[in-house]
């Protein structure tokens, strides 16, 4: 077969693309393992969507090619619901296919027929996916070309022409209606071999071939003096103790002789009778009846074994692979048109081609949080930027005020963006990262050793070492856990850094004073300067808005208190 290597559409085969994956940290930060809960129950769709959203590129082409896909599965729901119907059916096959047969059946006809029921199942749902994406509106580089690759992938196949060979043969099997094996005895009337007498278009008149072996000796008339086996015989011995006679042995094969009219029925069914008289004196008697069936159409034995060998894996396999690629894109559709409904508001990212400008984003929102909403008028709508003169915030704000809500949006908005999906934001412009690194406070139990700045230390320098001028770094009260005079050094020389490297960077913290040193900092930049973000107070309330400006005086130490419960108020009850 011609076809390509494995076909994508989730993964453009762009030259030189890399990834980098995300770390488990930074995904539990951003929520994403609770956006898989949301999106689907299914646990390996679960991690499925975690795996393409947690690996990152850079590359603009790639976030472009994924963006078109998802706009037309959002677009087309019917498209949605006619390959979701074709994806059950392949599972189903899938769950029940030959792989499940017994490793010492896969030699013969009976696997052979299971595989060529199987394949013809396979052709009819490879048809239907053609269907339904050549009489949909696709319009994406993705789908179009995913397309095109079935129409390669059934001709080279040669799909049509096997589904022909397919409908005769199970036409011309669908005679074979009942078995008739003979058993020569010796003088003690006991089995010394079998051979198969005829292949017949009639059932036998009783099921039971017990019952029609005590018919044939208890009429003398009945006993036949010659054989009368038409064509070539062969005969299999049968190595038998011959201390159990002719009736157990007529027992042990009688269960398989009366299957009288499914002659390729269930795998399972087949499986357990080739088990049962492998157990007995009579083994290897399916075996046989298998050997002489195959000889008996060998020619169509020999090109079935080639056509299922070339091409029906082949086939299988890729077919197989592109179907949770269609899940990502499907289970995100649902998840977006359900959220549209309770109105909140959705947009395509686009790429920014401005030299200075890496991301312009208005009307943007925490998805996060939106989860846990009803409707959208809970919904606070903030407007944010990154360019040069921006390309580092320190966010302050009062406590509880939404500064780590804002945070987590933003990395949200470009892991979203990134994976082609549809963003929170009425407008989304940027420019990819290539990785995300957060630093949110650590669990108790993993800083015990180092102790919490020390932990924390550790963890931005790694950090930092990692994160390059294209990447994304979030900080969420970093260096807070410790006095503010070693916090706020610490605080200081990390974002000095940050900037000289020229990252994206939110850092939100309850340091006001080092949000107040901007213009320091921005002296010793030439390129990419810092800018203190507040959220907003509103005649003492908190609004849950961003805006650029100065930090707003000393509410550090008022916040700090309020947190731990130490304000006058709170300590006396009054």
């Amino acid at each position: 077969m011609n076809v390509k290597k494995r076909f994508s559409i989730l993964f453009p085969d762009h030259e030189n693309v890399t990834y980098k994956q995300l770390t488990e940290t930074t995904c539990h930060d951003l929520g994403l393992d609770i956006l898989c809960r949301e999106l689907t129950l299914d646990k390996r769709e679960q991690n499925i969507i975690m795996n393409v959203i947690s690996n990152m590129t850079s590359d603009a082409k790639t976030a472009f090619y994924r963006q078109k896909v998802f706009a037309d599965i959002l677009r087309l729901p019917d498209l949605r619901k006619k390959l979701s119907d074709i994806f059950d059916r392949i599972e189903y096959i899938r769950t029940f296919n030959s792989g499940n047969l017994e490793i010492d059946e896969k030699i013969g006809f009976w696997l052979l027929m299971h595989r060529l029921n199987e394949l013809s199942d396979y052709i009819k749902c490879l048809e239907s996916m053609r269907e339904c994406l050549s009489d949909a509106d696709i319009q994406s580089e993705g789908l179009t070309a995913f397309r095109d690759y079935l129409d390669i992938l059934y001709d080279e196949a040669h799909f049509k022409a096997m589904k022909k060979d397919i409908a005769e043969l199970k036409a011309s099997t669908s005679n074979i209606q009942s078995v008739t094996l003979g058993v020569n005895v010796n003088s003690r009337f006991e089995a010394v071999s079998l051979g198969l007498v005829s292949v017949n278009s009639k059932p036998f008149k009783k099921s039971n071939i017990v019952s029609n072996f005590a018919d044939a000796i208890s009429d003398k008339d009945r006993i036949q003096d010659s054989t009368d086996w038409d064509g070539d015989m062969h005969y299999h011995h049968v190595d038998k103790d011959h201390s159990n006679g002719p009736a157990k042995f007529i027992e042990n094969i009688s269960g398989m002789l009366t299957i009288t009219k499914t002659p390729f029925m269930d795998g399972r069914i087949r499986s357990t009778i080739v088990q049962n008289i492998n157990n007995d004196d009579s083994a290897g008697a399916t075996f046989y009846l298998d050997k002489v069936m195959n000889k008996m159409i060998g020619s169509v034995i020999k090109k079935l074994r080639s056509v299922l060998t070339e091409y029906a894996d082949i086939a299988i396999v890729d077919i197989s692979n592109v179907i949770p690629e269609f899940m990502y894109y499907i289970r995100f559709a649902e998840f977006i048109e359900k959220l549209t409904e309770k109105g909140f508001g959705f947009c395509e990212a686009q790429l920014s081609y401005k030299s200075n400008v890496s991301m312009d984003a208005k009307e943007l929102y925490n998805l996060r949080l939106a989860l846990s909403l009803e409707n959208s008028s809970e919904i606070v709508y903030n407007d944010l930027g990154f360019d040069n003169e921006h390309n580092l915030y320190i966010l302050t704000g009062a406590n509880r005020g939404g500064k780590t809500t804002v945070t987590q949006a933003v990395g949200l908005l470009y892991i979203l963006a990134q994976g082609g999906i549809s963003v929170p934001a009425s407008s989304f412009a940027y420019k990819p990262v290539d990785c995300i690194y957060t630093h949110f406070p650590a669990d108790e139990d993993k800083t015990l050793d180092l102790g919490r700045l020390g932990e924390e230390c550790v963890r931005f320098k790694e950090l930092y070492s990692e994160a390059t001028g294209n990447s994304l770094v979030l900080l969420n009260e970093t260096f807070s856990t410790t006095s503010f005079e070693e916090g706020f050094y610490i605080a200081k020389d990390s974002v000095r850094a940050l900037m000289k490297k020229g990252i994206r960077t939110i850092y939100n913290t309850h340091m006001h004073k080092l949000a107040a040193d901007i213009g320091e900092l921005n002296s010793e930049s030439d390129v990419y300067k810092a800018a203190s973000l507040i959220v907003k107070n509103e005649k003492g309330k908190r609004s849950f808005k961003v805006e650029i400006a100065p930090p707003e005086g000393l509410s550090y130490a008022k916040d700090i208190a309020e947190k731990y419960g130490v304000t006058y108020e709170m300590l006396t009850g009054e």
